[in-house]
This record gives C-alpha cells, structure tokens and sequence, in this order.
C-alpha cells in the first residue's frame, strides 16, 4: 500500500496522546488507593492539555487525506458497519471527555469533586481505549490484507500509542522535578515499550512467513503453470497503481524496518532508564521525540508492507 504521511501523523499523534492520558489516569486512580505517589492537579491539568494538543494535531491532520474535506461529516453516517465511521465518532467523544477532565483539575473543581472527577476520568479512559479498538480494527478488518488481518494489529496500534504516551509522561514529570512520579511514569514507559516491542516482533515474523492466497491463475481463471504479465493495460500510471503499492525497494523496507526496531524501542528504552536512574530530565524529553520518529518510520512501514492482491496484474507498465 501507499503510505499516505497524513495517516502517519494522525495515528501516531492520536495515539501518543491517548496513552499520555492513560497514563496520567492511572497515576491519579493509583494515589486515591495508596499504591502511586500523589499526583498534583496542575500537573494533570497540563498533561490532559498536552494530550488534547496532540489529539487535535492527529485530527487536522486527518484531513489532508480527504479529497473532499467539506464531506467529512458523511463519514459517521456508516457506524452500524464501518470501523472507520465508529472512530469518526468515538475520536471528539474523547476529545471533549479529556477536555472536561483538564478543565476539572484546572480549575480546582476536582479537589472539591474527587469521586466525579475519578468517574469523569474513567468515561475518558474507556473512550480512549475504544478509540484504539477502532483505529486498529480499521485495518485489521480488511480481510483481504493479509499483513493487516490479525488481532496483533489492534495490540501494536494500542501498546506503541501507550509507549510513546507514557514516554512523554515521563519526560513532563521530568521537567516538572517529580522524581516520585518520574520514575513511576518511566517504569511505565519501559513496561509499555517492552510489550510493544514483542508483539510488534510477533507480526513482523508472522507477516514474513505469510503466502499469497491469490495468484495469476486464480485471478484470471487460467490453470496454465506459467503465466508472464507484458503489460498492465495502461500505458503510465494510474489510481491504482499511484494509491496500492509504493513503488519502493525492498532493500528500502528492509532499512526502515531496521531504524524504527532500534529508534522505537531499544533507543528509548536506555535513555528512559539511564534519565530516571541519573535525574536528566532532559534524557526522557529525548527518548519521546526519537520513539516518535521511529513509531512514524514503523507506521510507514506498516503500510508499505502490506501487499494489495490487485498488484498481481499491475506489475509491469509496459
């Protein structure tokens, strides 16, 4: 498929900025019960603030994939049976959700309010976690994707959104001089990036060992054994081939697939614990910016290497 960057951006933007939330979440439910340090509310209120920035950011850039931006509102009308539709409805629920969240620590309404706060909090957090849901299975419904169809889908696009999100947790409390929160925050993140990376692993293996379900014959009904494609029927390029297959080489996968292993994952992982182990704040602000040039290159390659059945007859332009 052809990565399209406005994708890119939407789901990693959106993605850190629900596990940024989710992260700051369960270090407020953490200190209600004793088990967390306490978690002041000017530093939620910034948090939720950054994450609703990121959000928004994900968002406008959405629609830099539209041909028709007017239209966009049409896209909800399908939620009984698109994926698509459903995310279209549960990304604002959440946004205005997390914007009443930040507003209620903001301005001191949850200090007075704590229990409809925590339940304010949870609605939040529920949307955030269907919002994963909708964005992966956006993907993983397509059956014919052979790359995409898989439960790990939904795993990888919730486990890197809650790495890159507990990452930047981490940093905030850095900058904050919170060492308590800190290193909460931080072994987070490291738990996060540890499970993204296993199972980001698992579908790089599973896709490897992947075989094409559909060939020449199947597609053309000729039980031949040797069929060799001439030409594509058209003379240029197309729609299909433009938007279908990214025209790159593999030894061009091969390197990206590389750098987002090592700057999604081990990179981060070190400067995360060698900035809380040492108190660098700035080796946590470092780790989220570089795990996030990485989730791009891993979303990049997400896309790339899925293989649409119809590139079996585009092949050859001549």
């Amino acid at each position: 498929m052809q990565p399209a960057f406005s994708v890119l951006f939407l789901t990693t933007l959106i993605g850190a900025g629900q596990g940024l939330f989710l992260a700051l979440f369960t270090a407020e439910l953490g200190a209600d019960i004793g088990w967390t340090p306490a978690t002041p509310p000017a530093f939620l209120a910034i948090g939720a603030a950054v994450a609703l920035v990121l959000t928004g950011l994900g968002l406008v850039s959405s629609f830099f994939h539209l041909g028709r931006p007017e239209r966009a509102w049409r896209s909800a009308a399908r939620w009984r049976t698109s994926w698509l539709s459903r995310e279209v409805i549960v990304l604002p629920m959440f946004m205005a959700a997390l914007a009443c969240y930040g507003l209620a620590h903001a301005s001191g309404w949850s200090a007075a309010h704590p229990v409809p706060t925590l339940v304010l909090g949870a609605i939040t957090a529920a949307l955030a976690l269907a919002l994963y849901l909708c964005t992966g299975m956006i993907y993983a419904c397509l059956k014919f994707l052979q790359e995409w169809a898989s439960p790990l889908t939904v795993i990888n696009y919730t486990l890197l959104g809650l790495a890159s999100g507990s990452t930047l947790a981490t940093a905030l409390a850095a900058q904050t001089a919170a060492p308590a929160l800190t290193a909460f925050f931080g072994a987070g993140a490291l738990l996060a990036t540890a499970a993204a990376f296993v199972f980001r692993a698992a579908s790089l293996v599973r896709n490897a060992r992947l075989r094409p379900k559909s060939t020449l014959q199947t597609a053309i009904g000729v039980r031949h054994p040797r069929i060799v494609q001439i030409s594509q029927g058209f003379m240029g390029g197309s729609f299909n081939t433009r938007e279908f297959f990214h025209g790159r080489s593999r030894a061009l996968l091969r390197s990206v697939k590389w750098v987002f292993l090592i700057l999604a994952f081990p990179v981060p992982a070190l400067l995360l614990a060698t900035g809380v182990w040492l108190d660098r704040p700035a080796l946590p602000a470092l780790a989220f910016v570089l795990q996030y040039v990485g989730l791009l290159a891993e979303r990049w390659f997400f896309f790339a290497q899925a293989n649409h059945p119809q590139n079996l007859y585009y092949q050859a332009v001549a």
